[in-house]
């Protein structure tokens, strides 16, 4: 069994692997501060972060563990800028750095009062494109899940890989060669939302509840964890499809992920193993985005389903 920077050797040019073992140090850290007696899981800040969001305590503490891990990296991670869900603008770094690097520092911290896993979700992008370019540009991405074990899903570009956190804090190899399963028999979404869902997305799910007896000729059931990185890694690990699409509420009209932060990062990897990431009809990878806190409809996971998904926009 190999470790992190093993992997990051043989695979990742030196700056991309510095970046990347910095956000490790940082995940230890966050993992640490998650698990301490001491520290109030469910605590607001007392503000909104960049997207209208209420903060948590956790929000903030996790963002400045990665500001400083990153900063703390320096010239040999070569990052010009941070990106942060919690901030409303880019903090400069490196200037002569070569790196932006964006970040979710904790996905999912409005469910961590109750114990469900919550993660940081990552994005390296090269510094010369800005930071607004699509996500098919980016180096590297990933994202660290806080659950019953601290876990890694990671691509650089040549395939996803799976890693577990040792008891040292560092990362430990599960999976080099990690693939979404093709066929598909789960899916994600909240329902509780049905009544605003557009037309395309009614018709996909009420296909799905038909079951064996339906067009698609076969059972599924449904999962809706509400934390983007446990729905992930579920998907990558045994299959199915996630479903979060634009809807009629006031303020999700554009969807409700992020797509710096969330969306084009969850995306690469899926892609690099075997899945496939859309709005409903434009793949995420090849979205530009408007500004850094763009959100957009996301649907991801077994190639086929997506493939189901976009068939259904496609007739209206």
């Amino acid at each position: 069994m190999g470790d992190l920077g093993s992997y990051l050797a043989a695979r990742a040019d030196a700056p991309v692997a510095a970046a990347i073992l910095g956000l490790a140090g940082a995940a230890s850290a966050i993992a640490a501060e998650i698990r301490s007696p001491a520290t109030a899981l469910d605590d607001a800040a007392g503000a909104v972060n960049a997207d209208g969001d209420t903060q948590k305590k956790l929000d903030v503490i996790a963002d400045e563990i990665v500001l400083d891990s990153l900063t703390a990296a320096g010239k040999g991670a070569a990052v010009a800028a941070y990106l942060s869900e919690e901030r409303d603008e880019a903090i400069p770094l490196a200037a002569d750095g070569g790196l932006i690097v964006a970040c979710d520092p904790l996905d999912g911290s409005s469910n961590i009062g109750v114990n469900v896993s919550v993660g940081t979700i990552f994005s390296i992008l090269p510094a010369d494109g800005g930071a607004l370019q699509p996500g098919r540009n980016q180096l590297a991405a990933g994202f660290f899940v806080y659950g019953p074990q601290t876990t890694l899903l990671l691509t650089v570009g040549d395939g996803t890989a799976s890693f577990r956190m040792a008891d040292d804090g560092g990362f430990l190899l599960i999976d080099d060669a990690v693939r979404v399963p093709a066929s598909a028999r789960e899916f994600a979404i909240n329902a509780s939302n049905s009544r605003h869902w557009p037309a395309p997305i009614t018709r996909y799910v009420d296909g799905c509840l038909a079951g064996a007896d339906g067009s698609r000729g076969k059972d599924f059931n449904m999962r809706w964890v509400a934390s983007l990185v446990a729905e992930t890694w579920r998907i990558i690990s045994r299959g199915g499809v996630f479903l979060y699409p634009a809807d009629a509420r006031n303020g999700y009209e554009s969807g409700r992920l992020r797509l710096v932060y969330e969306a084009a990062p969850v995306a690469m990897l899926v892609e690099q193993a075997g899945g496939q990431a859309t709005d409903g009809s434009v793949p995420i990878l090849g979205i530009t985005p408007g500004g850094l806190h763009q959100r957009v409809p996301l649907v991801f996971g077994a190639a086929e389903e997506v493939a189901e998904v976009a068939a259904e926009f496609q007739r209206g």
